[in-house]
């Protein structure tokens, strides 16, 4: 089994090596990445392979490699305020990065045929709301999640401007699929053992790309009832926010922007925040080829760019040492502003905690 790119010490230098290897390639999927810890998707015992570019799996529980997830999360090419349907949401991993980029007027759903899994995707979404720091640094599209069979999703269910299929997909389903599209919109599945991106560019018309040599496991045929009937599976309605909802997004990013421009006023327009505390990396060879994950899932990348920065080794070697001990000091704990800005507001301490999500960190 190997990886398709080195394993990271952490979520950070995990995200640095599918960087490197350009599998992270725009800056709203990056910040995406950073945000939620992968190890925080894993069970306790299996955190010490969380930072590799690996696929895990454990009774119905599977996360797909990193290096998948960042393809599929670029192919989608996301935006604020569109809507994502995840068929096979798994742990909720994927749609928690989504929702950070959707932002509150997107549309987040997901349907998994495990209600174990369902279970557990809920209590980690539950734990990354309440406790970390991220959060309050994106405005979150929360997905919600409905138990059944992603082939068997009813008839006059709303279209979506992206959809992500976690398993692979059949030849004779892929016109059920597309169906699941508006025009615009894009869908990312594996078909025929290649990560497959296809967009709807009218009515009747598709344009499809491969992206990636892939195997999945093959979608789980539906079980018709005693009756003969299947069981249609009902996405969640598209609901309008609450007037109270939409007070908490506005006053929220209403002292976000106070913050930054405070942020700005102190440092300057010309200048840029302090680097990302980075460690001192070791180069490695370009890689040709690349993933075995497990007894049901591998990858291959088609193309990689090449690896191969002798000189760049040397000009590192070079750096002078003050240079080099600043590049690596690491930095303080973040401060989380938004919460401390909430906390000195002289509200009732009941508002206080709405305007926080109710958050325990």
């Amino acid at each position: 089994m190997g990886g398709a790119v080195s394993a990271g010490e952490d979520n950070d230098e995990l995200i640095d090596n599918l960087k490197e290897a350009q599998y992270i390639r725009t800056e709203l999927v990056e910040q995406a990445f950073r945000a939620i810890d992968r190890a925080d998707y894993y069970l306790e015992e299996f955190k010490e392979n969380a930072y590799k570019d690996l696929a895990w799996k454990h009774g119905n529980i599977h996360l797909s490699a990193p290096c998948i997830y960042s393809e599929v999360m670029e192919a989608l090419d996301l935006q604020p305020g569109l809507s994502f349907l995840n068929l096979g949401s798994g742990t909720g991993y994927l749609s928690s990065m989504v929702g950070l980029i959707l932002g509150p007027f997107g549309v987040n759903h997901g349907v998994e045929l495990h209600s174990d899994v369902i279970e557990y995707a809920k209590q980690k979404l539950d734990f990354f709301i309440k406790t970390s720091d991220s959060f309050d640094k994106f405005d979150f599209c929360e997905p919600s999640f409905v138990t059944g069979n992603c082939l068997e999703i009813s008839p006059d269910c709303s279209q979506y401007d992206r959809v992500y299929c976690g398993a692979g997909v059949q030849k004779e389903h892929e016109e059920y699929m597309k169906r699941l599209l508006k025009v615009g919109g894009i869908l990312v599945m594996p078909l025929e053992e290649k990560l497959t991106k296809i967009t709807r560019t009218g009515p009747s018309a598709w344009e499809t790309k491969k992206i990636l040599a892939v195997s999945f496991a093959p979608l789980i045929q539906p079980c018709h009832s005693e009756s003969g009937k299947s069981r249609l599976v009902q996405l969640p309605p598209l609901a309008v926010r609450s007037l109270q909802d939409l007070a908490r997004i506005a006053i929220r990013g209403t002292i976000k922007r106070i913050i930054h421009q405070e942020t700005v006023n102190k440092q300057g327009n010309g200048l840029k925040n302090a680097p990302r505390f980075k460690r001192r990396r070791v180069r490695r060879r370009r890689m040709e080829t690349i993933v075995f994950l497990d007894k049901e899932v591998f990858a291959s990348r088609i193309s990689s760019p090449s690896d191969d920065n002798s000189c760049e080794d040397l000009e590192e070697e070079r750096q002078e040492p003050e240079a080099r001990t600043l590049l690596e000091a690491k930095p303080g704990p973040p401060v989380n502003f938004l919460r401390e800005k909430v906390l000195r507001l002289p509200l009732p301490d009941p508002l206080k905690y709405y305007l926080l999500y109710y958050r325990e960190k």
